[in-house]
């Protein structure tokens, strides 16, 4: 029994032994390295030139289309205020009254002079013409022919200078109506019933009091400028066929209220301004812009985009696919072999969701929009066509979920 244990002892170490050897031989032996890992996955877009709309963004302020004094043109007390402030008015529309005493006193007694001196008209003629019938008998001289006749010819110029007074007398007494010069929306008084208006003097003159303004905002104007550098860029460019300009009328302005919102109604240039202002270094600009609801008021500052030609052949890419570091705008593209290459690029423009690439890629550059992180200049990537992100449902407009079909009656 010893002999036997022994035996079995011995057997047991050397199997351990041999365990421990062969462990040892593969430690010693050559090792496999791991797998490479794969190349990353990045989406492209293959771009290629076209030409865009030359769009750009500026801020402007309304102003009325037209906008008039109401002024007195003759002196007098203000009577009565015949308009609601702030409603539409016509033109020839009575806004004011003025107290018409004085002027309808004075284009009476211009009647009267009138009156009178046409009676003596009527008189030197009948004596002139029978003095003319009586001469050639001898009853009277030349002399009082002569005389009768100027008598007429004067009597003749008073008249028609009474003719005048009266003319300007009715004309005084109607300018104390006064009235709306065009169409548009009346504003507030500025002097209270009872006050003297005019200036001093029964013709009223140019130096009328205000009583009011009338503004017409249907259409209106949008006022804003463009630096004279942007603007020689622009004709240089367009010189060099890179920029084609459109024409003033044919420029279209589309404007944003200061909500955000959209304006339904474009606006058209129609005046750009000979020289620079001296003051800002700036050429000022105006479009017209229809109010048909009179929705926009004067001096309200609005964002407004001004498409101002075409842009040739230029690259429309992904704002997410443009990077920028110290030395500027640049972008990843896949190159034939499928490793990155860096291409610094000019991009100053955007256009809805997309940077406007003036310069730096060539066409069919398949450029990194997605995968960008794992991506590196000289890195090999495996690249696939990306495909832009569906629009976020708009609240609101989610459709609603089918209804449920009706459950069918039990067997009877």
């Amino acid at each position: 029994m010893r002999i036997h244990s022994l035996h079995s002892s011995t057997r047991w170490r050397l199997a351990a032994g041999i365990a421990l050897a062969a462990t040892l031989l593969a430690a010693c032996g050559p090792q496999t390295a791991p797998p490479a890992p794969p190349p990353p996955e990045v989406g492209v877009i293959a771009v290629q030139p076209r030409d865009v709309p030359l769009v750009k963004d500026m801020v402007g302020r309304l102003s009325p289309f037209l906008s008039a004094n109401v002024t007195a043109r003759v002196s007098g007390v203000l009577q009565r205020r015949t308009y609601v402030e702030g409603a539409n008015v016509r033109q020839g529309q009575v806004l004011f009254e003025i107290d018409p005493g004085f002027y309808r006193a004075q284009l009476e007694n211009a009647l009267a002079v009138l009156a009178q001196d046409q009676a003596t008209l009527a008189n030197a003629r009948m004596t002139a013409a029978r003095n003319r019938q009586l001469l050639p008998v001898g009853s009277v001289s030349q002399q009082t022919v002569d005389n009768s006749d100027a008598a007429e010819r004067s009597a003749a110029a008073r008249v028609r200078a009474d003719e005048a007074a009266v003319a300007t007398a009715r004309l005084n007494l109607g300018y104390t109506k006064v009235t709306s010069p065009i169409d548009g929306i009346a504003g507030q008084q500025q002097l209270t019933v009872g006050a003297v208006v005019g200036n001093g003097t029964s013709d009223g003159g140019a130096n009328g009091t205000l009583l009011a303004t009338v503004q017409q905002i249907d259409p209106l104007y949008v006022n804003f400028t463009v630096s004279a550098d942007e603007l020689m860029a622009l004709r240089q460019a367009q010189a060099q066929g890179r920029v084609s300009l459109a024409q003033q009328n044919r420029v279209q302005v589309k404007v944003r209220l200061p909500n955000g919102a959209p304006y339904e109604h474009p606006g058209t240039l129609d005046f750009t301004a000979a020289v620079v202002n001296a003051a800002t270094g700036a050429v000022n600009l105006r479009a017209r812009l229809p109010n048909p609801q009179q929705a926009l008021l004067p001096g309200l500052y609005v964002t407004l985009s001004a498409e101002l030609g075409e842009q040739k052949q230029v690259f429309l890419v992904p704002q997410r696919a443009i990077l920028r570091d110290t030395a500027g705008a640049y972008a990843l593209v896949v190159g034939p072999d499928a490793k990155v290459l860096r291409k610094n690029v000019q991009a100053g423009t955007a256009r809805g969701s997309d940077w406007i690439v003036t310069g730096g890629l060539a066409a069919g550059d398949r450029v990194i929009v997605s995968g960008l992180q794992g991506a590196a200049p000289g890195r090999e990537v495996k690249a696939s066509d990306w495909q832009p992100p569906p629009p976020a449902p708009v609240p609101g407009n989610v459709p609603a979920p089918a209804p449920a079909a009706p459950a069918s009656a039990p067997a009877r």
